[in-house]
Order: C-alpha cells, then structure tokens, then sequence
C-alpha cells in the first residue's frame, strides 16, 4: 500500500517527455498504481510481471530507469539487477529495487547487486516520484556523454576510411588489446580503456593532412614533425570527456619507446603508462601483418620475431611482447 504524499508536479517539461520507466512486479495490482502515479508525472510506462522478463524488455524498450519488485519467480529482483549491472550495455540504467522488507540484509544484497537505490515498502509517494525523477536526469545526463564518445569514435573510423589500407586496422586493435589485457592480469575496466583505445588511439590524425597521411614515399622531416602531432591533437580531442580520462594517455603515449626515443613527450621506462604500451605492441604487430601497397604483409611468426628485437632495442616492453607471442602461439590472434 502507497502513502499518499503532496500533490504531483509533472516531470515533463517543454514539451518532452520525462523519460521511460519499466515497471517489474508480480503483483498486477502494484503495477496499476505505479503506471497510474509515473503516468500523472509524464513518464511513458512499460511493465513486466517477473525478472526475467524484465531482461528481455530493457534489451527491446531501452528504458531510463527501472522500478523493479525484489519478490518475484523465475528471476527476482536482486537477480536481474545484478545481470543489467554486468552488462555494459545497461550498467548505467539506473534501477530502483522495491521490497516489502526493511532488513538490513535486503538492502546489503541491494547494495552488492548494483541497485542505484533502495525503497520499503510503504513508500511515500513524493519520495519515490523525486527519486525517479533525479535518476532520469542522470541517465539523460549519461546518454549526452555517451552520445559525444560516440562522435569521437564516428571521427575515429572516419579517419581510418581516408586511408584503404587500414581498413579494419581500429576494430583489430581494440580486438587484440583486450584479449592482451586479460592476457597480462588486467581488469575488466583496464580492458574496457584498451577496447575504446584500440579505436581511438589515432583519431587526433583528423588535424593532419591528406598529402602527410597517406603520403606512399618517405615523409620529410617537416611532414614527420607534422605526423607526430596527432598524438596531442587525439589527446586535446579527448580531454573535455570524462568517459575517456582512461583513454586518454593510450592516445597521447602509444608511440613512446622504453628507451626514452618515442613521442610526443620522450618518456621512458615505468614512465610510459601501462595500456598505452599494451596498444604499442599490438598497434605494431597489426601494421606488420597486414599488406600495404609498399610491403608484403609478415607472417605472424615473423612479426613476434620482430617484436622481441624492438624489446631488445629498447622500444617496447619487453614482457607485454612475451605475452602477446603467447596469445599468438594460442591462435587468439587470428585475423
């Protein structure tokens, strides 16, 4: 049962709409009047009667935010915010878990599945409206930025289409990236760093021209200079996003050399971040074993041997080439 609380005021403002919520509970009674109260605010309601059909409904419906019952068969509460929360797609839905229960215990297992918050049931209906409310400001707030990572990456692949030759070469790397950063112990938000990396680590090339980019010959020690700005082009590109604070030194330091020779900033050794010498190595492996109208592609074998004479150079690290020579001997590599 509801308390009632003071009067509705809209969550629709201008014109637009407040947002989408998904209601999930196995009580039709319970969904009538949560459709009814979010209805009254302007929201657009859906509902499913259980957790596992609520999983299906968020992959279809892409809803703002989720008013989800903890008791319920087949999949509960609990259950199917621990499964949303797992998948990148919808760890950012915020969900609200709603239970008849107030122990402590409930809301630690709340806690540990990822819910954004956590309502007992008599609820106040002025609170639970305020809550819905500021969850969908900060998914909407979550799409914006997701949409401007977006535009980054659109840039990034653009950039890879001015030039035939690298085709694939982004969706390779971020490929390669993550299957050595889980190689090498890495964790799941490391691994996610490397994935957006491996396609963005050249988009500051937009700001370099077509006659440096995709010169066939020799580039000229202007044009060099010129080709080793898109390092901090890509970087500045990147700065204003949060999203990419991770990415941003993969951007600015992939082309670094242990020994100090690399650029844009001449780091060496335990200087040179970690994942930006994780996208060096398979940044290089990739431009060994594809074909240019210039070389004939490597094979594998012969781009790890080349590898581990650029670690004995001092270029790259020497154990981020050993572990991308393992990966390769697995077939993980496969093109």
């Amino acid at each position: 049962m509801l308390r009632k609380g003071g009067a509705a005021v809209s969550g629709a403002t201008h014109g637009l709409p407040a947002g989408k919520v998904l209601i999930v509970d196995d009580e039709r009674a319970n969904i009538e009047v949560l459709t009814r109260m979010m209805r009254r605010e302007g929201y657009e309601v859906i509902s499913a009667s259980n957790g596992q059909l609520a999983l299906e409904t968020v992959a279809r419906e892409r809803p703002d935010v989720v008013l989800m019952d903890v008791n319920m068969p087949l999949v509960n509460g609990f259950e199917a915010c621990r499964q949303l929360k797992r998948e990148t797609a919808t760890r950012l839905l915020p969900v609200i878990l709603l239970t008849g229960r107030a122990a402590i215990e409930d809301r630690l297992r709340g806690i540990e599945a990822g819910a954004d918050d956590f309502l007992s049931k008599p609820f106040a209906v002025d609170e639970l409206r305020a809550r819905v409310r500021s969850l969908t400001r900060l998914k909407r707030y979550t799409d914006e930025l997701e949409s401007a990572e977006s535009v980054i990456l659109s840039l990034a692949l653009t950039i890879e289409a001015r030039d035939p030759c690298t085709a694939g070469h982004c969706e390779r790397l971020a490929r390669y990236a993550v299957a050595l950063g889980a190689q090498l112990g890495l964790d799941e938000e490391q691994q996610t760093a490397l994935h957006r990396g491996g396609f963005l680590h050249d988009v500051g090339k937009v700001g370099i021209p077509d006659a440096v980019l995709l010169k066939a010959g020799a580039l000229t020690e202007v044009e060099t200079l010129q080709m080793r700005q898109h390092p901090i082009i890509g970087d500045a590109l990147c700065g204003q996003m949060r999203s990419l604070q991770a990415v941003r030194p993969i951007v600015r330091h992939h082309h670094e050399r242990q020994d100090g020779s690399g650029y844009p900033d001449g780091l060496r050794g335990d200087a040179i971040p970690w994942l930006a010498s994780v996208i060096s190595v398979v940044d290089s492996y990739d431009a060994m074993t594809t074909e240019r109208p210039y070389k004939r592609a490597k094979t594998p074998d012969q781009a790890c041997a080349e590898l581990r004479e650029e670690a004995s150079r001092g270029w790259k690290n020497p154990a981020i080439v050993e572990a991308l020579i393992d990966l390769q001997l697995s077939g993980v590599l496969a093109r």
